[in-house]
């Protein structure tokens, strides 16, 4: 059973940094922000906190064999919150498929925990659910520690790291015009190719994080603690989400970086809307999330709540959609998420083939990037972003990585899609150099 009390808060935004820095302390510590996007156009309206955070776990899974997702279902407590991440190479129990490439960060598949602690925020109140056999003077004690927590000042913070690419410029360029060969043979007719960036380094993962949210606030901005593995997502893609019996799926497609001026900008966010190549990655993967969500809808039920929207962060314009469905109540949750993953827009039509070609053509496991963090209610609802624009840390190893890619289709030219690759990178490149 959970317990709940309610608190006003005048200073949000410096309640929500103090949460940030307590919650480092714990082993397992998730924390999920909108970074203020809530209600601002449709595409945020779905979102049902400003922030939700969880820590001090009470139980936790933690797998990389087979039977993940049948694991997790056990796991799963109708009581309880769960916070968690499925990373992409699940899709090797989902299908006759393998990951064999360099994996030196060595997540887990899958995590998840059961927090003692969830603390959230909507329109200035915070709500915190905690454990039955937790003190209520305890909770109380937790919320004034962390109105007292000092916040870490990362402008002080100057120290930058040396980057490696996996690929050379000239070797991008050269996959991607082989992968357009697959797609003019039929193999397949979008495929999401992805290369990363990284270093034998030591960060400060909540200075790091920090630095990211500032430099490109996005709303599914995430921080992620398992031990001495950390994601810093600075996320703007819902991958999926369940409110009572109906779903619904965000992909992006498309991609244009922001102009200089108020003109340019405008300029390039209309030719965005309009480019044939850019909707034709964003409709295909459109097609294919239908195709995902009907496996466990309701017969008729599909639908495109939205279809070519053109949203705006610091960096990018993206094209990105909506994609509705209903469920019936005695639908298994895990399976509507298991049968949308891995989400479309960071694999390709159709599906396997890409997923296939990947792993040819990709030097390393993806692992937890593009795959998904989030959380599952206590009623059963649930909501999970897709791990972009974010920076991996394993503390033990010593390794850092980060990793952008774009959907190559029959349009696609290979140094235009280098250049959207590095747009993409910059954020991080800043935070990190």
């Amino acid at each position: 059973m959970l317990k709940q009390i309610q608190i006003k808060i005048d200073n949000i935004i410096k309640f929500k940094q103090k949460a940030l820095a307590f919650g480092c302390n714990y082993e397992h510590f998730v924390f999920l922000d909108s970074c203020d996007f809530t209600n601002k156009n449709t595409l945020h309206s779905h979102y049902e906190y400003d922030f939700i955070c969880a820590f001090d776990s009470k139980e936790e899974i933690k797998l990389s064999a087979k039977n993940n997702f049948e694991q997790l279902k056990k796991f799963k407590d109708s009581n309880n919150w769960l916070f968690g991440y499925l990373a992409y190479d699940l899709k090797n129990e989902l299908e006759d498929l393998s990951s064999n490439n360099i994996d030196e960060l060595e997540f887990p598949d899958i995590h998840f925990f059961i927090p003692k602690i969830v603390i959230s925020s909507k329109n200035k109140i915070v709500t915190v659910n905690y454990q039955s056999d937790i003190d209520k003077e305890y909770v109380h004690q937790i919320i004034e520690k962390i109105n007292t927590f000092s916040i870490p000042d990362f402008e002080k913070s100057k120290d930058g790291i040396h980057l490696n690419h996996r690929l050379s410029k000239q070797e991008y360029i050269e996959t991607v015009n082989k992968l357009k060969k697959h797609i003019q043979l039929g193999d397949i007719y979008e495929i999401n190719f992805c290369q990363e960036f990284y270093s034998k380094a030591s960060i400060n993962p909540l200075i790091t994080y920090l630095k990211l949210r500032e430099l490109s606030p996005t709303p599914f901005s995430c921080f992620y603690k398992n031990k001495h593995q950390y994601l810093l997502s600075a996320s703007p893609e819902r991958f999926i989400k369940k409110k009572q019996n109906k779903i619904i799926s965000q992909p992006i497609k498309g991609t244009k970086r922001r102009g200089k001026t108020e003109a340019e900008d405008l300029s390039l966010r209309n030719e965005l809307y309009l480019d044939p190549k850019e909707r034709a990655e964003n409709v295909m993967i459109v097609d294919l999330v239908r195709n995902d969500l009907s496996r466990t809808a309701k017969k008729g039920s599909v639908k495109v709540d939205e279809l070519y929207g053109v949203y705006s962060f610091n960096q990018v314009h993206q094209l990105i959609s909506t994609v509705s469905s209903e469920i019936n109540s005695d639908t298994d949750i895990i399976d509507v998420i298991k049968e949308a993953f891995p989400m479309g827009s960071m694999t390709g039509a159709p599906k396997i083939r890409a997923m296939q070609l990947i792993e040819q053509y990709e030097k390393t496991k993806r692992g937890l990037y593009s795959g998904a963090v989030g959380f599952i209610t206590p009623d059963n609802n649930f909501d999970f972003n897709v791990v972009i624009r974010s920076i991996l840390y394993n503390a033990l190893k010593k390794h850092v990585s980060f990793t952008v890619g774009g959907a190559i289709t029959s349009l696609a030219n290979a140094e235009n899609e280098y250049d959207e690759c590095m747009v993409k990178a910059e954020a991080m490149l800043e935070v990190l150099k």
